[in-house]
């Protein structure tokens, strides 16, 4: 094949992943979730309806909700709380902006917002909270003795150190008011429905967002013992250390656990998710005339490892397939490797980048190494179009993005050995920019190979690699 063949069925690969990881996205549309869910069955009977939201979908889901609430039962002005990229006017709604991943100060109003507006609730009124993903930075409410800079500070701490999602969510309920069921503590005794959109692996409620309507069955001791595990129990504010220590005492309340009463009015429907993308992506894959596989629904790890791991299933895929007499049976169809969920980063460096453009980039790396020969494409991406503090959604890399970065002047193993994936990725022009969203359910990775031609008989046991 040509070079300038190879080059337009590169092309070809590209234009596929990032409309097959479009298609992703479009299945997470929340302003659409909500018209789908949001019946008059769900609202009932309440005299008034209180409504809330909050996470990086929260303007597009609180526009579908006031579309469909009849604006006499809405009680007052909603209020929606969303990252500034993605802040955007509502009718009837005070929409307030606030920073995602470490939350700020017009985070923590918001929060005060929220409790002082829920508080008010009266018995058979209705709670309606609309929860998305980044819920957690968006809406921080620490406990009394601990500041705002107090609980950024382990936050940071906890993103810097590889913890997952839900060891992440276990500390910050036990820092905060809201979080771990303390939203449905302050609506009581009012009813409370929350319809949300998963970024979660698994899609356990009690961790999208921290829980904030949820039982949580987690502990002031589990927190305890997840910053020991991690190696910042001594790096983390002295506040904190003080208030989950007397929370493990018995001193401060724990979280609202599963039975408490507080929940008896409490309900929850679960309207978007990872696993809907994914299953999306694998329609739309296939309309594309690939044998699409789903590798994983459930992707975590670190996301280097990950990205090198991924390279030797494509290698496995790669093989010819060798009959008992040397026969190679023909590779005919393109497949395409799907996947979601959400990895971690252990930072060592301090260059720019996230987990989808370090995985992108440990990808690329893996496969010159290992030799991975052909065309193929690799696509990791964020849903919300953010992955990390860029402005970068992910990356898409291909058998020449290492050749382009070396022509570049950039060394790609000391890019990724420094968390830079983002100058590495921008050097090759193999950046994903959508923008934002205004979704999130978490990433989705995309791997799509073109067979390669098998022309001679082939001895079994040979090495094919």
């Amino acid at each position: 094949m040509s070079l300038l063949a190879d080059q337009a069925a590169l092309a070809s690969l590209r234009q596929d992943a990032l409309s097959i990881f479009k298609s992703g996205i479009e299945a997470a549309d929340p302003y659409q979730a909500v018209k789908r869910h949001l019946t008059p069955g769900l609202l009932g009977n309440h005299s008034k309806v209180h409504l809330i939201a909050f996470g990086k979908a929260a303007c597009a889901m609180a526009q579908a909700a006031q579309e469909i609430i009849p604006a006499g039962r809405l009680a007052g002005r909603g209020i929606a709380v969303t990252n500034y990229e993605n802040v955007t006017s509502v009718d009837n709604v005070d929409v307030v902006g606030a920073s995602h991943p470490l939350p700020d100060e017009a985070g923590l109003k918001a929060a005060q917002m929220i409790a002082d507006r829920v508080r008010d609730a009266q018995q058979n009124e209705l709670v309606l909270v609309l929860v998305s993903g980044g819920g957690s930075a968006l809406i921080p409410y620490p406990a009394s003795q601990i500041t705002l800079q107090e609980k950024i500070a382990a936050t940071d701490l906890l993103l810097a150190c590889g913890a997952t999602i839900n060891q992440i969510n276990c500390v910050r309920k036990h820092l905060s008011r809201l979080k771990g069921g303390g939203l449905a503590r302050v609506a009581a005794p009012a009813d409370l429905h929350a319809l949300i959109l998963s970024d979660v692996l698994g899609d356990d409620l009690s961790s999208i967002a921290s829980g904030p309507t949820v039982a949580d069955d987690t502990t002031y001791a589990d927190a305890i013992e997840i910053l020991e595990a991690k190696g910042i129990w001594d790096q983390v504010p002295a506040s904190v250390r003080q208030h989950l220590e007397q929370g493990k005492l018995g001193r401060i309340a724990e979280t609202p656990k599963p039975g408490d009463d507080i929940f008896k009015n409490t309900r929850h429907t679960l309207i978007g998710s990872n696993t809907i993308s994914v299953n999306a992506m694998l329609v739309a894959a296939r309309k594309l005339n690939y044998e699409a596989e789903l590798y994983s629904e459930h992707l975590s790890g670190e996301a280097g490892t990950v990205g090198a791991t991924l390279v030797a299933q494509c290698i496995e895929r790669r093989l010819p397939k060798v009959g008992a007499l040397g026969e190679v049976a023909p590779q005919n169809k393109s497949i395409a490797l799907l996947a979601g969920g959400e990895t971690t980063v252990t930072l060592k460096g301090n260059g720019r980048g996230g987990r989808n453009q370090e995985m992108a980039l440990a990808f690329a790396l893996a496969a010159e190494q290992h030799g991975l020969t052909g065309n193929w494409a690799f696509l990791s991406g964020g849903t919300d179009g953010r992955d990390g503090p860029t402005d970068a959604a992910g990356g898409i890399v291909d058998n020449n993005s290492i050749k382009r970065m070396t022509q570049a002047g950039v060394n790609p193993i000391e890019r990724l050995e420094n968390n830079d994936s983002y100058t590495a990725l921008k050097a090759s022009e193999d950046l994903v920019n959508t923008g934002a969203t205004g979704t999130n359910v978490a990433d989705l990775q995309i791997l799509l190979i073109q067979p390669e031609p098998y022309t001679k008989n082939i001895n079994p046991g040979e090495n094919h690699v």
